[in-house]
């Protein structure tokens, strides 16, 4: 008998990390690290893990999403999603009423996210690998049939992604065996949140370059002044020769974060990351032309919405680095698409992660992309950041400021039972002690 899916469980799972500031930036001063975690049960004992990121409130709406999508995942027979995955993809992505509250954008995507992963991680575990070699084997028939291409036609089409992909064969083994032996080149960011003391920079720095760390990236745009004293600590400390990039997380105005950046530009800055709102794909290629003559790239993409955004980003020529989110984005396969138009425009993709589970999650993705994709590691760096990965079964490892790529089956994203009691919200061990002491 074919095994079906038979259960879906959400779960609310959320991190105090606003006592400590970490991850605060010029936007979110105090986030709580969280997420929306799913589990699917096969009927043959087969699980998948999933989840979407998030930073405190507002997790209970995207957990809710995700159950309004329960129905459309459970019952199903699971080689039959994985058989047409771009026709499943589409359902999902799709509902004739659940579509209404996106379409393809908010709310409801993340909600995606958190089942589509869960289905590659049950994937990857079914056929007993991780999710980067399962997507590394496939032929470039089979990877291209999980992706719809409704909407970049006119970009790309199938049959230039197969092409593309097809192109890249030659070498592979030898890109694998490399990236195995040397892992993928990581920046971090956990020395640059804007809510750390001087102090606490100066000793992070020191850290991370003990660590073997090259690049590094600090948050702005909340004071000009500290701006460009902490950066002055930041570069001091890494010296020259270290890569050194900058995160404003959305607060400018087009011009405000043109005129704000040419104030940085003494720091040899690789690269400005979400200069103004993540929809404002003209206003990102208006900076764009005016930071080039300062050798300042544009970042973006970690709260872009969706490939057919990517796509307009691209064509617009508003970003050169693009930064997909394993979560933002609808799950594996939008991402995918991603990937293969931002190699058609010959960009860079550098994955956003930290947050939860993000790092574990877009190592896959990477590795994929190198050997399989690009071919190259030339200004291509995937973010760390050092935050929680304890709370999984297989954290993510980094080694002199490189991942070292997973074996592991699956998409290295199931969370250790006692992190589930311990943070569940509000009825987890963690968040009843942390109530009592408010209460007193």
């Amino acid at each position: 008998m074919e095994a079906k899916i038979i259960r879906l469980d959400v779960k609310d799972v959320r991190f105090p990390t606003s006592l400590t500031g970490d991850g605060s930036d010029a936007m979110h001063t105090d986030p709580d690290y969280s997420c929306a975690y799913v589990t699917l049960t096969s009927s043959d004992g087969t699980y998948g893990y999933g989840l979407t990121f998030t930073i405190g409130k507002g997790t209970e709406i995207v957990v809710a999403a995700v159950k309004a999508l329960a129905p459309l995942v459970v019952g199903k027979v699971v080689q039959s999603i994985f058989d047409d995955f771009a026709k499943f993809w589409r359902d999902l992505t799709s509902h004739s009423q659940l579509r209404w509250i996106g379409p393809e954008k908010g709310v409801i995507h993340l909600a995606t996210a958190a089942v589509v992963n869960a289905l590659w991680d049950l994937w990857a575990r079914t056929e007993g690998k991780p999710l980067w070699k399962l997507l590394v084997d496939m032929t470039p028939e089979q990877l291209v049939s999980t992706i719809d291409f409704r909407y970049l036609t006119d970009v790309i089409t199938k049959e230039e992604a197969i092409d593309l992909l097809k192109k890249k064969e030659a070498g592979k083994k030898e890109r694998e065996a490399k990236l195995l032996h040397e892992g993928y080149p990581a920046y971090c960011t956990s020395v640059g949140w804007i809510g750390y003391s001087d102090e606490k920079i100066k000793e992070l720095c020191k850290q991370k370059l003990k660590e073997g760390f090259t690049a590094f990236k600090a948050k702005v745009g909340q004071n000009l002044e500290d701006d460009k004293r902490r950066l002055s600590i930041i570069r001091d400390e890494i010296g020259n020769d270290s890569l050194l990039m900058v995160d404003a997380n959305q607060i400018w105005d087009v011009n405000e974060a043109i005129s704000w950046m040419k104030e940085l530009t003494d720091f040899n800055l690789l690269w400005i990351e979400e200069p103004t709102s993540p929809d404002d794909i003209l206003g990102h290629a208006v900076i764009s032309k005016a930071l080039k003559p300062h050798g300042i790239g544009v970042a973006t993409g970690e709260q872009c919405q969706n490939r057919v955004m990517f796509k307009q980003f691209l064509q617009a020529g508003a970003l050169q680095f693009c930064q997909i989110d394993s979560c933002r984005l609808g799950g594996v396969n939008e991402i995918l698409s991603v990937y293969l138009m931002a190699a058609k425009f010959g960009v860079p993709v550098c994955p956003h992660a930290g947050g939860v589970g993000l790092c574990e999650l877009v190592q896959h993705l990477a590795a994929w992309d190198f050997i399989s994709v690009s071919g190259s590691l030339e200004k291509r760096l995937v973010e760390y950041v050092e935050h929680l990965h304890e709370h999984f079964e297989n954290p993510v490892i980094v080694r002199k400021g490189r991942y070292t790529i997973p074996l592991r089956l699956g998409y290295s994203t199931k969370m250790k039972e006692k992190t589930i009691s311990d943070y569940q919200y509000p009825d987890g061990n963690i968040w009843k002690t942390i109530a009592k002491k408010e209460s007193l």
